[in-house]
């Protein structure tokens, strides 16, 4: 494993510098913090533990036990909750419950649950358009397409989300929100401008999935506008605190100071899977309705199957809809929703089992299509098991 020492702004997310770098972002991008609550949410062991090494299943015509998937897919943290209880947990590459982990794209669900709390507020309306909340410049995809487009990814826009691409959409967009050093790529454009900047694409919007992570980043800037606040301090007053978090959560700022809601949250495991519980129990905490109920109903219930199968991740889920940031399959899955980040970082929820489950990893490619399958199976045996405690 490489030391901090190695680490760099141009190696961070590459094996093995992301063993390190993905539990100390802060040392390499500048980070807004989110401070926890004072009355944190008790996460204590069910005396029905589960016995991880014991688990196995079956993936692709070979039998898998838990210990070979997680190791596989170069899991830092798992925890299984059952009702609020912990089942079990595992933890790889020194990580330890205290550990900071990014996120990723479980950002962009963090932030949709935010958006939800704003439009039950009366701050934000999905069905105007972006344009009422922002200026934008002439030929933006955003400048004729409604707030709940963004939200479900169905904005009819030019980006390629190739990962791997030095000098692609990607590539400039990471420069924008400084999470790569300027290079082949222009440093001089902000995110959010690099963002409002993307042109328009084909079609009408509202009639395609097309996962596009500058949509979350728009986002996160039209909370900061309906809310009145940076995201930061928002995610803070209406989620962390008030759902009992344990610890300190973090996320990632450009050079102009705009907060990364697609991908820049840094929390721990246990934080995590707090949030995914709060989900789970339709936004309760307590007595205190942190997320309004119909904003998780909506979520786990709408959505346009139609839009997902016209869409680009057909092969994660073959049935499946898309809402407010939010992935729900359906077919054998049906009633499961989910969080997903690059990397291998999950949220899946089984509200009918009462489990949650949260993973934070270090995945050597972004977006790896058989770690993803490997982990969907795992999740699944995971749940089968917990409904036999």
């Amino acid at each position: 494993m490489s030391g901090a020492d190695d680490v760099r702004l141009d190696n961070w997310r590459t094996v093995p510098y992301s063993h390190h770098a993905f539990r100390h972002v802060d040392e390499l991008v500048t980070c807004a913090a989110m401070l926890p609550s004072a009355a944190p949410l008790a996460l204590p062991e069910d005396a029905a533990a589960l016995d991880l090494q014991a688990i196995r299943f079956d993936h692709h015509w070979r039998s898998w036990s838990v210990d070979e998937a997680l190791r596989e897919g170069d899991t830092d943290g798992l925890m299984v909750l059952r009702h609020g209880l912990v089942l079990g947990s595992y933890f790889g590459h020194g990580q330890t419950p205290a550990c900071r982990h990014i996120v990723f794209s479980v950002s962009k669900s963090i932030t949709g649950a935010l958006a939800g709390v704003l439009v039950e507020q009366g701050l934000l309306d999905p069905e105007k358009p972006v344009s009422a909340y922002l200026p934008l410049p002439a030929g933006s995809a955003y400048a004729d397409c409604s707030v709940r487009h963004v939200l479900d990814m169905s904005v009819a826009i030019r980006f390629v989300e190739d990962y791997l691409d030095p000098l692609g959409d990607v590539a400039r967009y990471r420069v924008a929100m400084a999470w790569n050093p300027p290079g082949l790529v222009d440093g001089s454009v902000g995110l959010i401008d690099f963002v409002s900047g993307l042109p328009r694409g084909e079609g009408e919007h509202g009639q395609r999935f097309h996962y596009v992570s500058p949509n979350s980043d728009l986002l996160g800037r039209l909370l900061e506008v309906a809310g009145g606040a940076p995201v930061a301090e928002l995610i803070e007053r209406h989620l962390w605190q008030p759902m009992g978090a344990q610890d300190m959560a973090q996320i990632t700022l450009d050079k102009q100071g705009a907060a990364r809601t697609a991908g820049g949250i840094c929390c721990t495991l246990g934080d995590m899977a707090r949030f995914g519980e709060l989900m789970r129990k339709e936004g309760r905490h307590g007595e205190q309705q942190v997320i309004p109920a119909q904003w998780v109903q909506d979520i786990r219930s709408a959505g346009d199957p139609q839009a997902w199968a016209r869409g680009d991740m057909t092969d994660l889920f073959p049935e499946a809809r898309y809402r407010s940031q939010w992935y729900s399959p359906t077919g054998a899955d049906n009633g499961v929703f989910c969080a997903i980040g690059i990397h291998g970082q999950w949220i899946w929820i089984d509200p009918a089992r009462g489990v949650v489950i949260a993973k934070q990893s270090s995945q050597a490619i972004p977006a790896d299509d058989d770690l993803d399958a490997l982990n969907i199976a795992l999740f699944r045996a995971l749940s089968r098991e917990v409904a036999k405690c």
